[in-house]
This record gives C-alpha cells, structure tokens and sequence, in this order.
C-alpha cells in the first residue's frame, strides 16, 4: 500500500475521481462500506467499488491492495473509533462507582457509544453497523473477522461484568454477552420488522425508544441467569453442580 497522499499512475484514466490523496482514500472507503453493507463481501466487486467512488479499479489495488484487503480497512476503519469509545466510557464508569458496579451501567457503557454514533444519522456510521451485524451472522469467516476487530474490547466488557457481578460464572458472562450482542445489532440494524410486526407502533428507527429499553433488557437477563445458577447451586457455580452431584452419587453396599 503507498501513501495515501500519493496518486497511482493513470489512476484517472476513464474517469473523474472525487478527490485526491485522503479525501480520495475516504471516497474508496465509504462506496465500499455502502455496497458491502447492502451485498455482502461476495455480493460486492472491486470493479463496482471504482465505479461507486468514481476512480479506476487500478487505485483501489493501489491504495488497498485485494478485495479482501479493502473489506478488513472499512471495517477497521470504524471499529477503532468504537472501541476506543467503549473503552473509555466503561473505564469512566467504573471509575464513578468503585464501590457499586451495576450490570446496567456497564452495558449502557458498553452499547451507548454505537448508539451515539448511530443517532447522528450519519449514513456511513448506519451503513456500517448493518455491516457489522451482516459480517457478525457470517459462519464462514465471520467470527474470525469479529475476533480480529473486537475481542479485546468484548474482554474488557467481560471484566467489567464480573466487578460489577462477582458471583457470576465467567461462562454465563461469555453467553450473556452472545445474546446481547444479537440483540444490540439487530436494534442498531433498523431492519423495518418491529415496524410491521406492531402496525406501526413501534419503529425500529426510533433510537430513543431502544435507548430507554435495551440497556434494561439486557441487564436483566443477565442478572436472572447469574441468580438462576447461583440458586441453584448455593453460590457455587458450576464446580458446586458436580460436587452436589458426586455427593448424591451411592456409596458401596
């Protein structure tokens, strides 16, 4: 990859492009982000890319080299900005409350920044979070994909949980947070079905109305699973389980 001040030789040739230098980069980048949001990463070619941004195909080889390459920026380019966010938004709230970390503060932490970002109605952010929950749904290589970008940040909200939640098992953490994550990007995805779902009741545009439900919703399901097992085990855990069970087990007749 050159510097993104440098043009490519006969890198207009054909056409008009957008820009130059960095602005030229961020005009690759966001057709890319806009095309492979609506079709996927197989649905989308490099080719259509340049005639999205207005540049030769021969430009975004320079500037990003294979298509594969050019999907791993855009998604970059965003989760830098996110993670750096929730990131700082947990560790200033478990600043404020050293000595009483509730799940839900932790979750607002964690969800709030995306939907900061997403009631901007700024297209490009809205673009890339149906990326993120397209990539997210992905068997192929999706979670790979999720793995490189936003594991440490998942693992920091995973500490954080377990401060604010001590009795709780790390993996109920670890599933509480899958179905969290389900529920966070379909909220973010605004895909219209809660709108036909409630005849209009509710819209699925309406950030506010997922703002004031989803940090709740979230936090009380993973506070029930944590009191779930710990009922159920005397505040033991899983380890609890097996000794309950082992001492149940007969002994010699």
């Amino acid at each position: 990859m050159g510097k993104s001040t440098d043009i490519a030789p006969g890198a207009t040739r054909g056409r008009r492009p957008k820009g130059q230098g960095q602005d030229l980069r961020e005009a690759i980048l966001n057709a890319a982000e806009d095309l492979f949001s609506r079709h996927g990463f197989y649905g989308v070619t490099v080719r259509q890319v340049a005639a999205e941004a207005g540049v030769d195909t021969a430009l975004i080889h320079y500037y990003f080299g294979a298509k594969r390459e050019l999907f791993d920026a855009v998604f970059a380019r965003r989760a830098e900005i996110l993670n750096r966010e929730r990131l700082e938004a947990m560790a200033t709230y478990q600043a404020a409350h050293p000595e009483d970390l509730k799940a839900e503060g932790v979750i607002e932490a964690f969800i709030g920044p995306l939907l900061d970002r997403s009631m901007t109605q700024d297209p490009g952010w809205k673009n890339y979070f149906r990326l993120v929950a397209l990539v997210n749904n992905t068997p192929a290589w999706g979670g790979e994909t999720m793995h490189r970008f936003f594991d440490p940040v998942v693992h920091q909200l995973i500490d954080t949980l377990k401060a604010a939640l001590p009795e709780a098992e790390i993996d109920d953490l670890y599933w509480c947070y899958q179905f969290l994550t389900g529920a966070m990007m379909l909220a973010l995805s605004e895909t219209g079905r809660i709108d036909q779902l409630s005849d209009g009741l509710c819209r699925s545009s309406d950030l506010q109305a997922v703002r004031e439900r989803l940090f709740a919703y979230c936090a009380a399901g993973l506070e029930a699973v944590v009191r779930r097992r710990d009922g159920a085990t005397g505040g033991g855990g899983v380890a609890k389980i097996h000794q309950l069970a082992k001492n149940s087990e007969p002994g010699p007749i």
